[in-house]
Order: structure tokens, then sequence, then C-alpha cells
């Protein structure tokens, strides 16, 4: 039984491997089918043009320019919808009147397309950073909202009385039962919180905009510079692996006490 629980630890080094080989297959096809397609380089340039214009890109300052800009958006963004719906989730947990009445406001908001909004907040707020960071912070919110509301209710009423009986008031309850207890949920709202966020800035920066990655490839697409576009997208792409690691990361070290079920049932198997 010992060794079929020493087998369910993988080790980080053989995941890495796997990435790194998937990753080199991915490279490998992609220069098989720009090489035997013969497509010229404005439809699908190969992997060693986007290398290339990657350091075009990084030599005169253009990509780290836009990239720090729609970093700063996300970031922005994804800290003012998560902590706007933080809040409200955890009052609408707390009250099933005031969820029911605000429930079709909140679910018309989430079936219009950013794409739809994301105009009207431009001509409101202007063509500037904050009309982004909105836009970030209004497609973050729905999936965070949800989870807050989930995870608050996912505390056991048990725990509460338990909390009430020794006369906690609001706020020790909030502190040291319900944060903890939904904290796994939150957090799985946050991932997702975190990818929507550069789809968010991303949008913004299409509709209108001087600077950042979705301008980047506005521009490059006009020019018909499709190795920028690659490069762009790929930037946009590590900056979403970035953010939802950070995540990962911090769910780790947060919720460490939380062990696995596999682990869990092995050492109840273990017990002699």
């Amino acid at each position: 039984m010992r060794r079929a629980s020493n087998h369910n630890h993988s080790s980080p080094i053989p995941n890495l491997v796997i990435i790194g080989l998937s990753i080199l297959l991915a490279l490998l096809l992609w220069s098989l089918v720009t090489w035997m397609g013969r497509l010229p380089g404005y439809i699908l340039p190969s992997p060693l043009a986007v290398w290339e214009r990657f350091l075009r890109a990084l030599a005169d300052g253009s990509l780290l320019r836009n990239s720090l800009v729609t970093l700063f958006e996300v970031l922005a963004g994804l800290a003012l919808g998560v902590c706007t719906a933080s809040l409200l989730g955890y009052r609408l947990a707390k009250s099933v009147r005031l969820e029911r009445a605000l429930s079709p406001y909140i679910v018309a908001s989430q079936s219009i397309p950013i794409v739809a909004i994301a105009p009207l907040l431009v001509i409101w707020f202007g063509p500037g950073l904050l009309s982004k960071i909105l836009i970030c912070a209004l497609i973050v919110f729905f999936p965070v909202l949800i989870n807050t509301i989930v995870g608050m209710r996912s505390v056991p009423d048990d725990l509460r009385d338990l909390m009430r009986s020794l006369g906690a008031t609001h706020w020790q309850t909030f502190h040291m039962l319900e944060i903890h207890a939904a904290l796994p949920v939150l957090l799985g709202g946050l991932r997702i919180g975190a990818t929507l966020a550069v789809i968010g800035a991303v949008v913004g920066e299409f509709v209108a905009s001087d600077r950042g990655l979705g301008f980047l490839i506005n521009v490059a697409r006009g020019l018909y510079d499709t190795p920028l576009v690659f490069v762009a997208v790929i930037t946009l792409v590590v900056l979403a692996l970035g953010l939802y690691g950070f995540v990962v990361l911090l769910e780790s070290r947060l919720i460490s006490w939380q062990q696995p079920k596999e682990n869990n049932v092995l050492n109840e198997i273990q017990r002699p």
C-alpha cells in the first residue's frame, strides 16, 4: 500500500518535460505546415520569422512598452472586479431577497457581449486607461460574484452555529470561519477572472486605444505584419498563463492545509 502512495506524488520535473516536448512538437508541426504549404509570410509566418520579429520588437521597445500598458489594465481591472464582486457576492449570500431582486440585472449584464458594451464605455469614459480598466472589471465581475455566493453558502451551518454558541461576532465569524471555508471556491473564481481580464483589456484596446497589445495587433494587421500579430498574441498568452500560475501558486500557499481526497483515502488504507 505504501508503494501505491509513493506513485501518487507526481514530480514537477516530468511535467515540465512533457510541457517542453509538447511545445517542441507544436513548433515542429508549425514549421512543417509553413514549409510544405509554401504559404506567404503575411498569411502564415514560420516560427523563425516570428522569433526574428520578436527580437526586433523587443529591441525597439515597442513590445515591452505596450505589454506594460496591457498588464497595468489587466491588474487594475482584475483588482476592481474582484473587490466589487466579492463585496456584493458576500452581501447577496447573506440575503436571498436581495439576490432575487438583483439577479435579473446581474444575469442581463452577463448576457450582453462585452464587445457590445465596450464602445459605450469608451464613449462615456473616453479612450484612456479608465475605460479599459472598467471593461476588464466587468468581464471579471460575474464569475467572481457567483463563486463568492457559492463559496459563502457552502459553509456548513453546524460550524456557524458553533461560532454563535461561542459568542463570536460577525467579523470573527467571517475572519475565522467563512473566509477559510470558502477560500477554495473563491480562488477558483479568481482563476477564471485572471484569464478573462486579459480578454477584457484586449477588447477595450481593439475598440479605441493608442497603446497596448491590442493596439499593436491592430497596427500590425493594417500593415500585414503577421509575424508581429503572432508576437503580440503569444505575449498575451504568456500574460494570461503568468496570472493563472500566480493564482495557482497563491492557492497552494493559502490552502496548503487542504489535503487531496486521494491522499485521505490512502491514509485510511494504511492505518493498521
